[in-house]
């Protein structure tokens, strides 16, 4: 009896159910109706490539055995145990391997009759095992050659060494080569048309040719039909080091890290560069601000993608006729920065972790031969954040301290995931390794301690990609397991500054908050740890509202070295004449109580643009704003401030323009290994339930009678369909009822009426204990229970 794979799923135990549903969580979004939709998206082309992706390399191979021992469209188990063990693998080994794809629904059936499904030939390699046809299928000359054994092996032997070459490379797999039409009929000393006049080799076109599978199995004699086989992962090297020293390194990485996104922001801020309009950002635009940010241009990429992809960066449209916009910080921004350096550590890396873009492309030319700049929409890849997680999962797997090479990291994902890895994945998995480490999530080639709880707690689903910035927390500066970790290895926050002579402010470790506010309005940042007051940003604090006194009092408490005498002097000498110099609307006029420093300004040749005419003895007018008024005259090197109508001065910090977020770039798709544990147990065993019913229902209406399931709503039907309906009121028996459902589509049930009248029916459904409603005009057919058989 042949058993079709949505029987094998039919016959599983709920148990086998969620472990099918855990290993391919794609199958069950959205929940099939019953187990034959479930079947049909298992086979599908799309879900079996995806399954097969997440194997590795020794599954395949069996897979490839399975495919290659069919006889019909059945094997065995013990086929397949017959190649393997002429290649020296243990029977467990094979056993274990058919049974992950009879898991995972590549294969199904029992030992002695294991099937493959149907699409797995569509998505593989047409050559099982690296195997070609059969040479009579080929070529009857060449079948003549390989029925005669001797001839077939004397043959051989007299190949010459660069044909021997190419029959082993084809032997290897795959059997199929493209060479030259012109070697294949004029070059005499081309070994491929040897081969082919010797018929070892089959010309399936101008420009390929095909080793038969008898050739190929004489050639594989030593190894087995199946070639060599890879149980084992690839050896690698893993030199270890003292777990807290890779710590240390990656939080001294971390500080480095969060500075540049810091400072990377800032720059923007102070001067917005504009989108393109294919949606990113400029290459000059890059360049500038790495070399404001001190990194190189792939680091800079990678400080704006995530940047924009946390939200933290956000477009603003500043003319809306010519449609042009400017990346700007977000409001969140202001958020991220009020956090410790631990908290903003761990939502930018949580959002690496987590987004769809794939910043080491930046720079590369796409389809069209043009450059792929940062921020572009081209830049999106579903499969990033697998690809990034598998990575960081070789290294988790390795003991504390351990450490590996790139390039192993390649080999063993290689192994996993070949069919992921490809030769140019291999490039893509350096990539994501060399952002980690800028990240810091790794120091010296090693995951660190907190950088290991940070990818259990991405992949377990606890942190809440939906919500990287954790504005929606009840505490957004609370730490998780693997941010306190890393606070503990972050320098103390300094809640105080070392003022020197020169007027450089020394700030001894990071700044808490409070205190770096203060020196963003009170210094001009020079390096990560020195700051430096000068009269203008004296000038910009006495606009934001402090005294001398609150200045005074500010370096007083902060300082632990005594205050400069010269600083003092600055201060006191600024306060002295800001606001001196009044600037109002005339369209603008400038008024002081000294009449020379009028005289000055008015005098001021680098001041002639503005018009300037002396109303008063301390007046001036301009036809200027106020605001040109005030930004050229603090260029000359005067102190003015703005008042208001009543003449009161106008105390503001400056604005800071904040635009919106971009869409969130973070993924949370069926190809996110994490998916399958968000599928917690209750849930699978309500999606299973809800497929186990509506099978049952689906086997129930395959019963009801023709008349039942047909779609005529004729006048005659459906008064007969009253009357059987009627009558079974009567008898109280069941009665199949055909019927229209609320969008559109005809199904049919078995039930048992209870009553009928106010144009309804209402019956009960005995199999799911149910009472159920039915309009009497949507009924289009009815027929008693034994009319089905």
């Amino acid at each position: 009896m042949t058993t079709s794979l949505a029987d094998h799923f039919r016959a599983l135990p709920d148990d086998g159910l969620m472990a099918l549903i855990r290993l391919r969580p794609d199958l069950v979004i959205p929940p099939p109706s019953d187990f034959s939709a479930l079947a049909h998206r298992a086979q599908s082309r799309v879900a079996v490539a995806r399954a097969l992706d997440g194997l590795d390399t020794f599954t395949l191979e069996i897979l490839d055995a399975l495919r290659y021992t069919r006889v019909g469209h059945t094997t065995s188990t013990e086929a397949v145990l017959a190649l393997t063990a002429a290649a020296g693998v243990e029977a467990a080994r094979v056993r274990s391997a058919i049974d992950l794809l009879v898991q995972h629904g590549i294969a199904y059936g029992h030992d002695g009759a294991l099937r493959v499904v149907g699409a797995v030939d569509e998505v593989c390699s047409p050559y099982p095992a690296g195997l070609g046809r059969p040479a009579a299928e080929l070529d009857p000359l060449a079948g003549a050659l390989v029925a005669d054994a001797a001839r077939l092996r004397r043959t051989l032997l007299a190949a010459p060494p660069a044909a021997r070459a190419v029959l082993d490379r084809l032997a290897a797999g795959p059997p199929v080569g493209t060479v030259t039409p012109a070697s294949l009929r004029s070059d005499p000393d081309s070994p491929v048309r040897w081969l082919v006049e010797q018929h070892l080799l089959v010309a399936v076109s101008r420009d390929a040719v095909e080793l038969p599978v008898e050739v190929s199995l004489v050639l594989r004699r030593d190894g087995g039909p199946l070639g060599q086989l890879h149980p084992d992962p690839p050896q690698v090297q893993t030199p270890t080091r003292d777990a807290a020293q890779l710590d240390r390194a990656g939080a001294g990485q971390v500080l480095e890290f969060v500075r540049n996104l810091e400072t990377l922001i800032e720059a923007i801020n102070a001067d917005p560069p504009s989108v393109l309009r294919s949606g990113g950002m400029g290459v000059r635009e890059l360049r500038r601000f790495a070399k404001l940010t001190g990194v190189d241009e792939p680091a800079a990429a990678l400080l704006v993608e995530i940047a924009a992809a946390a939200g933290l960066l956000g477009e603003e449209i500043v003319d809306n006729k010519r449609v042009e916009s400017v990346f700007l910080p977000t409001v969140a921004y202001d958020v991220w920065r009020a956090f410790g350096i631990a908290a903003r550590w761990h939502r930018i890396a949580v959002t690496w972790l987590t987004m769809t873009r794939a910043p080491s492309l930046i720079g590369q030319r796409d389809d069209r031969d043009r450059p792929i700049n940062a921020l572009a929409p081209e830049l999106s890849r579903p499969g990033a954040p697998a690809q990034r997680r598998a990575a960081l999962q070789v290294l988790s797997e390795l003991p504390p301290g351990a450490t590996i090479a790139p390039s192993d990291v390649v080999d063993l994902l290689s192994w996993r995931t070949p069919r992921r890895v490809s030769r140019g994945a291999a490039a893509v998995v350096e990539a994501n390794l060399a952002e980690a480490g800028l990240i810091g999530l790794t120091g010296f080639d090693g995951l660190t301690g907190y950088g290991r709880l940070l990818l259990d707690e991405v992949v377990s689903g606890s942190v809440d990609t939906d919500d990287p910035l954790g504005l929606n927390a009840p505490d957004g500066a609370a730490l998780t397991g693997s941010a306190s970790l890393l606070d503990t290895l972050l320098p103390t926050p300094v809640d105080h500054v070392l003022l020197q002579a020169d007027l450089s402010v020394i700030v001894p470790g990071p700044p808490e908050p409070t205190l770096a506010g203060e020196l963003e309005l009170l210094g001009v940042q020079e390096s990560a740890s020195v700051h430096r007051i000068t009269a203008e940003s004296v000038r910009r604090s006495l606009d934001a509202g402090y005294t001398a006194a609150d200045l005074h009092a500010l370096l007083a408490r902060r300082s632990r070295t005594p205050v400069p005498q010269t600083l003092t002097y600055l201060i006191d000498d600024m306060a002295r004449r800001h606001g001196g110099m009044r600037i109002g609307s005339a369209n603008s006029y400038v008024r002081s109580d000294d009449e020379t420093l009028i005289a000055e300004v008015l005098a001021d040749r680098r001041l002639q643009s503005l018009t300037l005419r002396r109303l008063a003895p301390t007046v001036l007018a301009s036809r200027h704003t106020p605001a040109r008024l005030l930004e050229a005259l603090r260029e000359a090197g005067y102190p003015p401030v703005q008042e208001d109508a009543t003449g009161a001065a106008v105390l503001t910090r400056p604005k800071a323009r904040r635009g919106p977020p971009r869409p969130s770039w973070a993924h949370r798709g069926i190809e996110d290994p994490a998916a399958a544990a968000r599928l917690s147990s209750p849930r699978l065993a309500g999606v299973i339930e809800q497929i186990r019913r509506g099978d049952a229902a689906a086997r129930v209406a395959r019963r009801a009678p023709v008349t039942v399931r047909a779609n005529g709503t004729s006048t005659s039907s459906h008064t007969e369909a009253l009357e059987v309906l009627q009558q079974a009121l009567r008898d109280k028996t069941r009665v199949w009822v055909g019927y229209v459902d609320s969008h559109g589509a005809t199904a049919s049930r078995l039930v048992r009426p209870v009553s009928m009248g106010g144009g309804y029916l209402r019956a009960e459904d005995e199999r799911t204990e149910m009472l159920h409603t039915f309009a009497l005009h949507r009924i289009t057919a009815a027929a008693p229970e034994d009319a089905s058989g």
